[in-house]
């Protein structure tokens, strides 16, 4: 979606829950670690992600100017 817009799916995102949102029909963005899980969902104009953006270094950066330019 825009909020990955120029992202590469190899970057790296900083990921510290140990609880987690199963795939579903919300998901933009999927990871996995032991078990897949939704890293990011959207409805309508609500937006979520399992890792921080503030946290991911220029990856993180990116994908917050993106939601700030939507």
């Amino acid at each position: 979606g825009e909020l990955f817009r120029g992202i590469d799916a190899a970057e790296d995102v900083y990921y510290v829950h140990s609880y987690y949102a199963e795939p579903n029909h919300l998901a933009t963005a999927e990871s996995q670690y032991i078990v897949p899980f939704a890293a990011a969902m959207q409805k309508d104009n609500f937006f979520s992600t399992q890792f921080h953006p503030e946290k991911s270094a220029a990856t993180g950066e990116r994908i917050l100017k993106n939601f700030l330019e939507l």
